[in-house]
């Protein structure tokens, strides 16, 4: 007898039932869909993957792998790369300048940078001046090399510094000095063993002492130098000691030996000593026409002399390419190329801080250096360490600037590890056992820096 189905009661599930899968239930959508999108990163990353390790990857195994074989990589040599890259003078220089690099140029950076964020925050064209500091940055460093290069001249003619600096000196020393300039005979000036020249024979007051010298071109004269002759005829006043110094030659010929002909221009600027006794008793400036004159001398005997200064090199300005100021000078150079990137960098964090803090200091009576040593620097600290950090990375492999702004005689003066492993295994050197050994060390150096960066990162998106 078949059973009746009951009024309301829901219809029986004639349906199968999916067997179960192996090794588990039935398959979870979401799974599938995580699968699919893995599936799908892989296939984007996977070229740039492949980029990775042909460009970074296997070329760092490489030079690890090299390090351990002698100049033409065919005889393994184990560590003594290492023994020899540590008993080279050049390269102790080179850790110690870029020891001196990672130290000044970082800190440099991240000091100027804070100041110039804080203060363009004031001003109303601030983001002029951010692009004006950061346009540097699009210079390649060939190019700032080759402007600091000439920046650097010691010419004044050529270089900007020194022709800056040669300004100055001569805004507050107005002395001539005539280098070539020497007796045309030794009738009348006898020359010291200090490079002065003094006359033979001594005079009185109430007499002239003209002295003539020779080997001065006329591009050496100032502008307003005047002809001697009018001097040379003014008669000495009584208890007065007085005469001309001038150049004693005339172009295109003619003229007499120890006498002022018409054509002949005075010296000025040069200083003249009366002498009594071995002493100096008294000094004076020749002027324009070369004349110079002691009105106070007392009667006696004097000799007149022309001190050594008077012979020496004009100021040429400061060697900033020379052994002891190269390394400054290349810093400085690359100052000028970061501190836009540092400025931007610190202004963008400056940027993020909450002003509430800053204007409840100011209401409570604090001013605006106790603002930025105890609230700005502090909130800002993180921003200043992943900056610090990247530019101490950065200095590490500085190459570009020492090589072109270092002259060939001082390039080991200014040698960095970089340019080091540059020239070991391929400026000359050939060794590219050595030159590995350099890099490895570079990049063990680096290594440390770019983890702590690293963190740093990871800490702030946390």
């Amino acid at each position: 007898m078949s059973a009746t189905p009951v009024k309301g009661a829901a219809p029986p599930d004639t349906s199968t039932t999916a067997p179960p899968r192996k090794g588990g239930g039935a398959p979870n959508p979401r799974q599938q869909a995580a699968r699919r999108r893995r599936l799908v990163a892989l296939v984007f990353l996977l070229p740039a993957l492949l980029l990775l390790g042909a460009l970074v990857a296997y070329p760092i195994l490489f030079t690890i792998g090299r390090s351990f074989f002698d100049a033409s990589g065919t005889q393994f040599v184990g560590g003594e790369n290492y023994a020899e890259m540590f008993a080279d003078p050049a390269t102790l220089k080179a850790v110690r300048n870029s020891a001196i690099w990672v130290v000044v140029a970082p800190a440099l950076l991240t000091g100027i940078g804070l100041v110039l964020a804080v203060l363009t925050e004031k001003i109303r064209w601030g983001t002029a001046f951010k692009l004006v500091m950061f346009m540097p940055m699009a210079i390649s460093f060939l190019a700032a090399g080759i402007i600091f290069r000439v920046v650097y001249e010691h010419d004044p003619e050529k270089g900007v510094l020194n022709a800056a600096a040669v300004g100055i000196h001569d805004a507050f020393d107005e002395s001539q000095g005539y280098p070539s300039a020497r007796p045309k005979t030794d009738a009348v000036l006898a020359k010291g063993k200090d490079g002065s020249y003094t006359t033979k024979d001594k005079s009185s007051p109430g007499n002239t002492v003209d002295l003539g010298l020779v080997g001065v071109s006329p591009k050496e004269l100032p502008k307003d130098a005047k002809l001697a002759r009018a001097a040379s005829t003014e008669p000495a006043a009584d208890g007065e000691l007085r005469g001309v110094v001038w150049v004693d030659f005339t172009l295109g010929g003619g003229g007499k030996d120890n006498k002022v002909d018409p054509k002949e221009k005075g010296l000025p600027g040069m200083t003249v000593e009366a002498v009594k006794d071995g002493k100096v008793v008294d000094t004076a400036t020749t002027a324009a026409d070369g004349s110079y004159r002691f009105t106070d001398l007392k009667s006696g005997d004097y000799s007149v002399r022309l001190p050594a200064d008077n012979f020496s090199e004009p100021y040429g300005g400061v060697e900033w390419l020379g052994p002891a100021l190269i390394t400054p000078a290349i810093i400085g150079a690359y100052l000028w190329i970061w501190t836009g990137f540092s400025m931007v960098l610190i202004g963008a964090g400056l940027s993020a801080m909450p002003r509430d803090v800053m204007e409840a200091a100011r209401m409570d009576g604090a001013n605006e250096w106790q603002i930025f040593r105890k609230i700005t620097v502090p909130l800002l600290a993180p921003v200043l360490g992943v900056v610090f950090v990247t530019l101490v990375i950065n200095v590490m492999k500085v190459f570009d600037l020492v090589y072109i702004i270092a002259p060939g005689p001082v390039k080991q003066d200014a040698n960095v590890l970089a340019l080091q492993m540059w020239l070991v295994s391929f400026g000359g050197g050939n060794n590219q056992g050595l030159g590995s050994a350099l890099a490895v060390f570079l990049l063990l150096l680096v290594v440390p820096a770019m983890i702590l960066n690293i963190r740093r990162f990871r800490r702030s998106q946390s």
